[in-house]
């Protein structure tokens, strides 16, 4: 089992919400921001990273908006919704609750 993987899909949203409340961005950005800033742990495909974006569009927490580029190419845009804030605000408290019950169990059975 690809326990790396299970973990990314249990958590896209929120690093993807966390990425986005930062500044307006879009989709290749993200991808390359998430790599960065997780020293290659994080490697999200187009597969994997549009479908997640439009099912958090619907769920009303990002608003997608298409810019035209000096170029004439169109790219869209990501900004989070206040609704989308609360949602990251809610699962960052889940996710530091649930760190610091992993590191109890793990620090208590290495250490």
């Amino acid at each position: 089992m690809n326990y790396k993987r299970e973990l990314l899909k249990g958590n896209t949203d929120s690093l993807l919400l966390s990425l986005i409340s930062r500044h307006t961005t879009y989709g290749y950005k993200i991808i390359k921001e998430l790599e960065a800033r997780s020293n290659g742990y994080f490697r999200l495909k187009e597969g994997t990273l549009y479908p997640a974006l439009h099912r958090m569009e619907k769920a009303g927490l990002v608003q997608g908006k298409w810019q035209k580029l000096p170029t004439g190419q169109e790219r869209r845009y990501y900004t989070i919704t206040s609704k989308g804030q609360e949602v990251l605000n809610q699962r960052l408290i889940s996710w530091q609750d649930f760190s610091k019950a992993v590191a109890l169990i793990v620090h208590s059975v290495t250490g």
